[in-house]
């Protein structure tokens, strides 16, 4: 059997590998996924009291505390860092293509909301947040880069 037919049969059954460009992603995605979903799920008041620490305290400044919502958030990120360890163990295109939709999805729709919702914000935090979630969405589009296939490595 020649290499080109065995990698696009590996391509097709979605068992290409995670490429340096997706692993980085989605190592970084875990970790992201589960600060903040820790922190958000399990201390609650104090997510939404200080977070991020060091760019400022952005959800306090917008609106009135609300546990259900933070813990939700927290349960979002908890589901997409669990669903992200999963691509991490079992790589393959599939189930990176997943992964890339459902974080793309979810940071485009984060970073236009906070887009839309920047003017009680400081200059300094406006810039932090947006930059911030834009690299969160560069992460997550990260995710459909091509990988390897098995017969490559």
């Amino acid at each position: 059997m020649s290499e080109t037919s065995a990698r696009g049969r590996a391509a097709a059954h979605g068992a290409e590998h995670a490429g340096p460009v997706q692993k980085g992603a989605l190592v970084a995605s875990v970790v992201i996924a589960g600060v903040v979903g820790v922190w958000s799920y399990f201390f609650a008041e104090s997510f939404f009291d200080h977070f991020p620490v060091v760019l400022g305290e952005w959800i306090s400044q917008d609106g009135p505390y609300n546990e259900h919502l933070v813990r939700d958030h927290g349960a979002m990120y908890l589901a997409l860092g669990a669903g992200s360890v999963f691509g991490l163990l079992r790589p393959s295109r599939h189930v990176y293509q997943l992964l890339g939709i459902a974080w793309t999805v979810f940071g485009v729709l984060h970073i236009a909301y906070h887009v839309a919702h920047l003017g009680h914000m400081s200059r300094a935090d406006a810039i932090g947040q947006v930059t911030v979630l834009g690299v969160a969405v560069l992460l997550a589009v990260a995710l459909f880069a091509p990988g390897r296939s098995p017969a490559s490595r």
